[in-house]
């Protein structure tokens, strides 16, 4: 199998309300998406938001609820530990839900976390060991 994530979909409770969220407190753009399913481009991932039940559906699961903490995180890697700090305080003022303020990790970098509307949870951080291109992308290979 090659090694390559394509795309992410997250299961929501209120589509509307998911995308208002990405497009109005994130400020990313959504693509031209068929009714009922909506699409963000991420550089070389889509992020894609449906209704959980017709997710669960899709994959023939009961649409049982889901508990706050769902054992993954998505992340957003910036610049530096400063455009971390900038962004979180961005979200706050937004009413946004901060999980926890950037600080100094084990790993040797910088990182927060944030909710969005519907309980998925976001990394923001800074990883002094990975370069980011100029088209966005990220790779493991260090800063020169």
């Amino acid at each position: 199998m090659e090694q390559r994530l394509s795309l992410i979909t997250l299961g929501v409770a209120d589509l509307a309300g998911a995308v208002q969220f990405y497009e109005t407190v994130l400020g990313w753009k959504k693509a031209d998406s068929p009714e009922g399913v909506a699409f963000f481009q991420l550089n070389s991932v889509i992020l894609a938001l449906f209704l959980h039940a017709e997710l669960a559906k899709d994959m023939k699961m009961p649409a049982e609820r889901l508990g706050r903490y769902r054992g993954f995180t998505l992340a957003l890697n910036l610049h530096s530990k400063d455009e971390v700090d900038r962004l979180v305080a961005d979200l706050k003022a937004k009413g946004v839900t901060i999980i926890k303020e950037p600080e100094q990790v084990f790993w040797g970098g910088y990182s927060g976390y944030f909710a969005d509307i519907e309980g998925n949870h976001w990394e923001v951080a800074f990883n002094p060991f990975w370069t980011i291109g100029t088209d966005g992308r990220m790779s493991m290979v260090p800063p020169s």
